[in-house]
């Protein structure tokens, strides 16, 4: 039967979010139970493009890509993939009328990791476009139901939030991406010379975006969120952690969240959801 193979190709997306990201996984278990395995599924399908340009090293990722992306445009002209991951992501696709558009630009965006990029402005804002605000776009078709007027309403904060996520994302692993990989996204800033007033300029673009998205997500349907807010808190903790060191210390260190940390946080946005008092 089909709908078992369905079933499946969710679970294969949902252990890879469990497996891959703590805190997002948190953040799917307090939106409404309807919603979570469409998000599993978009989750799914970003995390496995990424590991391919991030992670598969001694392999050619460029021909991994292509086939990625020929195998994502046949899943969902086809309707089904023997690929589960993108089986479940076509599902979701057809099911949320989750635009052609928002599939190219996040492919396109993985392509640009694959070689080392002198990121200019234009291009700066164009990954982030395809990367990140993209992905919150996919969240916000499910999470408005095929309502477009709400959906269009919302889709300038739902790009902020990625975007702001995107850049602490960066700020987070500014050393790993430079040594390891070679990459460096902020345009106009020289990582071997990374200064105070670099790291300010970035926070400054962050603090709007956060700004921005806490309008949106205030107007989203209550199925989705307190699960959205409590992605907010969380990586709204991450940044000001971020904050509090000076520059050298983030090219020296990851910033991280404890786990402890991140469970008073679901708590207390739980209460501030439950209160009205985001």
């Amino acid at each position: 039967m089909k709908s078992l193979f369905d079933d499946v190709s969710v679970a294969c997306s949902k252990l890879i979010t469990r497996k891959y990201s703590t805190s997002f996984s948190l953040g799917i278990s307090f939106l409404s139970k309807k919603f979570h395995a469409p998000v599993y599924s978009i989750y799914g399908f970003v995390r496995l493009a990424d590991e391919i340009v991030d992670s598969f090293h001694g392999f050619d990722k460029e021909e991994l890509l292509t086939q990625f992306k020929k195998d994502t445009r046949e899943a969902i002209g086809r309707r089904i993939s023997l690929n589960p991951v993108l089986n479940a992501f076509q599902e979701v696709v057809h099911a949320y009328n989750i635009e052609s558009e928002l599939v190219e630009k996040f492919l396109h965006s993985m392509t640009l990791d694959l070689k080392k990029q002198d990121y200019t402005e234009e291009l700066y804002r164009e990954y982030i476009l395809g990367s990140a605000e993209v992905v919150g776009l996919m969240c916000l078709r499910i999470f408005t139901e095929k309502d477009d007027q709400l959906y269009k309403e919302l889709r300038p904060s739902a790009m902020k939030l990625g975007s702001a996520f995107q850049k602490v994302n960066f700020l987070r692993d500014l050393r790993a991406d430079f040594e390891k990989l070679g990459r460096s996204y902020f345009p106009d800033v020289d990582l071997n010379n990374f200064s105070g007033r670099d790291k300010l300029r970035i926070e400054a673009e962050i603090e709007e975006e956060f700004k921005d998205a806490l309008t949106g997500i205030k107007k989203l349907p209550p199925g989705a969120r307190c699960g959205v807010y409590l992605a907010y808190v969380y990586y709204r903790k991450l940044f000001n952690k971020i904050k509090g060191v000076p520059a050298e210390t983030v090219m020296k260190e990851r910033i991280r969240i404890s786990n402890g940390r991140k469970f008073g946080l679901m708590i207390n946005s739980v209460l501030r959801h439950r209160f009205n008092i985001l």
